[in-house]
């Protein structure tokens, strides 16, 4: 009989000790499936979202003269998007220079009906930085003009990505090359993209504060 007594005080001791036990184990297992649980929901938002590298912004022209630029009409980037390249840059009152030497070269047709081009348009006042008896004398050339003129192009159409670090056959059949990461570039080192990443319908405008000279 006391050995029967015994026994049962030796198993209620057993399950005092087991149990909590069993209900901290309980306990724990279940708040690390809560803690796993909000770790998951909490990383997935991350994952969603975009690389710190990634950055849109330039899938539209950019630059600081892009405020002058009409916002209606087809002097707007809706209206140069209708219009093949030459006949867009007329429509652009700051490129008008460009536009009467492309004329006098003769060169309207070859860059409109050119596809897939990028043309690195100098402004009004990028043609003003050359001294004007230059200017005319080049204006009076065509040979020479031509050679300027097609070296501002380049037979397809670039990114701002690829103009980061980039060498690039002109269709004067020289190179010319680019630097710069955002909003802002360089072509040779000596020309400043002012507003980049224009569309044409056949072409990527990119319009610089200086002419560009073959070398």
């Amino acid at each position: 009989m006391n050995a029967l007594r015994h026994r049962r005080a030796a198993v209620a001791v057993v399950a005092a000790v087991l149990l909590p036990l069993s209900l901290t184990a309980c306990a724990e297992d279940t708040s690390d499936k809560a803690s796993d649980s909000a770790s998951a929901a909490s990383s997935t938002p991350e994952e969603s979202k975009p690389a710190a590298g990634d950055d849109t912004s330039t899938d539209k022209p950019f630059g600081p003269a892009c405020a002058g630029v009409p916002k209606d009409g087809a002097g707007s980037f809706d209206g140069m998007a209708q219009d093949p390249v030459a006949t867009a840059a007329s429509n652009n009152p700051a490129l008008s220079t460009l536009v009467a030497a492309v004329q006098k070269a003769g060169l309207v047709d070859t860059l409109n009906n050119a596809e897939n081009i990028t043309v690195f348009a100098p402004t009004n006042d990028a043609f003003a930085k050359i001294p004007k008896a230059d200017l005319d004398a080049v204006l009076n050339d065509k040979a020479m003009l031509t050679k300027i003129l097609t070296y501002h192009v380049v037979g397809e159409k670039l990114t701002p990505q690829q103009l980061e670090s980039g060498t690039f056959d002109t269709l004067q059949k020289s190179t010319l090359t680019t630097s710069g990461s955002g909003e802002s570039y360089q072509v040779n080192d000596s020309a400043g993209v002012v507003c980049g990443n224009v569309p044409t319908a056949n072409a990527t405008v990119y319009i610089i504060d200086t002419v560009l000279m073959p070398k």
